[in-house]
């Protein structure tokens, strides 16, 4: 699992840990698509933006979870290709989050993210929420 993931990372680009040194793949396209709202250190924007870092792998628990945050309407529509959205949830997963992504974690495809993000989430907070709340039931 976490070998599968940091191993579709790093075939994308060996960039983990570079942040905005970066000069292409995940992490520059997380900088750029990403960071102005989920911060460099994936914290978030307290009172309006969601943390990545501690949390963002715990959706992936949960039925709906995995699909939730392709359908996340700023990642659903951010001006990347499919390909390049997988690399950057992949990526972000193992940098903000590598202790909560699952066993048997399969990193997201280009075809995945692409059958996905036609479909953006309306009712974000909503969806969040109970992801959340089902979330800590299965703990």
């Amino acid at each position: 699992m976490r070998a599968s993931i940091a191993a579709a990372v790093l075939a994308t680009a060996s960039l983990a840990g570079q942040g905005a040194h970066a000069t292409s793949g995940p992490a520059l396209d997380y900088t750029l698509n990403c960071q102005g709202c989920h911060r460099a250190d994936g914290t978030g924007t307290p009172g309006g933006v969601p943390a990545l870092a501690g949390s963002v792998g715990r959706f992936l628990h949960v039925p709906g979870g995995r699909e939730f945050l392709v359908q996340v309407p700023g990642v659903a529509q951010a001006p990347l290709d499919d390909e390049a959205l997988a690399a950057v949830l992949n990526w972000v997963l193992e940098r903000f989050d590598h202790d909560h992504v699952p066993p048997g974690f399969a990193p997201y495809t280009a075809s995945e993210v692409g059958r996905l993000r036609v479909r953006p989430l309306t009712n974000v907070d909503r969806v969040r929420r109970e992801l959340l709340e089902a979330a800590g039931r299965a703990r």
